[in-house]
Parts: structure tokens; C-alpha cells; sequence
């Protein structure tokens, strides 16, 4: 008994040049939408993580609608009379361009009155129907370092709170109420510091409180009361380094900071 032959395997079919043509353009197609899925996602990540925990300008809305609502116009940055607004950088994903302050090296500047960053948001984003000082809230400072707070150790002050080099700027209203002031031109003399008490634009905000109640207690604690909007000027004054006091987010407020 013979073996039957296999039959002879079917020729495959070759493509004609307009088929492979399209094949490139379905496989093009597919590539770059997986590119532009993962770029979006890689985007909306830091987002929705809050991966970079900002504080907003005055007025700033939730942050969902705030993000929404902001188109990056930059025209908070251009009014601000102490360029406390910055813009977020790319590794921020879809944050990048949108406005933030870093308290620390520049706070917000509330005696500038009409909180012109709001009256200049062409959107919305920063709210106008939140324009005076009185009614905004940023944020809420917090003791965050009690040990390095120079005023709960008993101790004074003498210099400039920040050293030669900082750039920050401040009103004194002693030296000129309307032009804001380098830190780094100021000297103090204090036999207990309370640069964040002495410095705070809102009144009632904080204040300095004997942290016992034995006699010649000479040791001071900063208390923040609900007048605080965050602006983040005692977090900018603070001499200790890094600063004893600092501002929470809403979002770190909420999350129990």
C-alpha cells in the first residue's frame, strides 16, 4: 500500500500595492491612537491623583470645575502686583499652564485690595463673585513644625526673616502702603519672634498665645483662627527653615492634613 501524496499546499495570496498601502494605514492608525490614549492618560494622571497638591489663587472655584474652567490665559500672572502666580509646568499632565501659588516663595499679596487676579479671570475660574479679601479662602495655615517655631522655644528674632538672597515681597504699610516691599530690605529686632502674627494682612487671623499659663512663661504659640484665608504670608515670613508654619489646601483640609 502506497502513501497517498499530500496534496500540494494553496499558493498564498499576494497583496496588490493598494492593500498593503492600507494595511500601513490601519496599523499607523491603531499605533497612534494607542499613543494618544496612553499620552492622555499619562496627562490626566497627575490630575486625578492630585499628584501636585497647588494652591489656587484667590477665588479659585472646587478644583474639577476650576480645571475646567481655567483656559491658561496667564492673565492672573500678568495683574499680580507681586508675582505670586505661576503656571504650571509640564510634568503637571493637563495642569500644565494652569495657575498655582507657592506660598513659600511668594505670597499671596491681599492688601492689593481688589484681588485683582479675580476681577482679571476672563472665565470665571477665579470666581467674580468672590472679590474682596474678607470672603476669600485659599487655604488654612497650620503649625506644621512646632519644634522649629522660634516663638514656642522663647526666642527672638534679628535680621531679615528670609536672609540678603530671598526675593520675596511684602507691603509694610510703615514704609508705603501701595508699594510692595523686598523681605530682604527689612530688618527686624525682635525679642520674641512673631513675624507671622506682625505680618498677616488679614486681621484676626492669628495670633500669638502664651503656651502655658505659669508665671514668666516666655515661650508663644501661633494660633490660627477661622479668620485665616491661606494666604501665605506666615508661611513666607517664617525664618525657620524649612517653615514652622505652613498653609493647607481645601484638598489637604480635607483629607485630614
Amino acid at each position: 500500500m502506497t502513501d497517498t501524496p499530500d496534496k500540494a499546499a494553496k499558493p498564498r495570496k499576494r497583496l496588490t500595492r493598494r492593500e498593503l498601502e492600507r494595511r500601513r494605514v490601519l496599523l499607523r492608525s491603531i499605533g497612534a491612537g494607542f499613543v494618544a490614549v496612553t499620552a492622555g492618560l499619562v496627562g490626566l494622571y497627575p490630575v486625578v491623583r492630585r499628584v501636585f497638591d497647588r494652591l489656587r489663587p484667590p477665588g479659585a472655584l472646587d478644583e474639577q470645575k476650576f480645571l475646567a474652567s481655567c483656559i491658561k490665559c496667564g492673565q492672573c500672572v500678568q495683574v499680580c502686583p507681586v508675582q505670586a502666580i505661576r503656571l504650571g509646568d509640564g510634568d503637571e499632565g493637563y495642569g500644565l499652564g494652569v495657575p498655582y501659588i507657592d506660598a513659600r516663595a511668594q505670597a499671596c499679596d491681599f492688601s492689593c485690595d481688589a484681588v485683582q487676579c479675580v476681577l482679571a479671570c476672563p472665565t470665571g475660574a477665579l470666581s467674580h463673585g468672590i472679590a474682596t479679601k474678607e470672603e476669600v479662602t485659599m487655604g488654612l495655615a497650620r503649625l506644621a513644625r512646632p519644634d522649629a517655631c522660634l516663638a514656642m522655644r522663647g526666642e527672638g528674632f534679628k535680621g531679615t526673616a528670609r536672609g540678603p538672597d530671598f526675593a520675596g515681597l511684602l507691603r509694610y504699610e510703615e514704609i508705603d502702603r501701595w508699594e510692595p516691599q523686598p523681605i530682604a530690605s527689612y530688618e527686624y529686632d525682635l525679642e520674641i519672634c512673631d513675624l507671622c502674627v506682625r505680618e498677616c494682612p488679614i486681621e484676626n487671623a492669628i495670633s500669638l498665645e502664651p503656651v502655658s499659663d505659669a508665671a514668666g512663661e516666655t515661650r508663644f504659640r501661633p494660633v490660627v483662627h477661622d479668620a485665616c484665608v491661606g494666604c501665605g504670608t506666615c508661611e513666607m515670613i517664617c525664618p525657620a527653615e524649612p517653615a514652622a508654619i505652613v498653609v493647607d489646601t481645601e484638598l489637604a483640609l480635607a483629607r485630614g492634613a
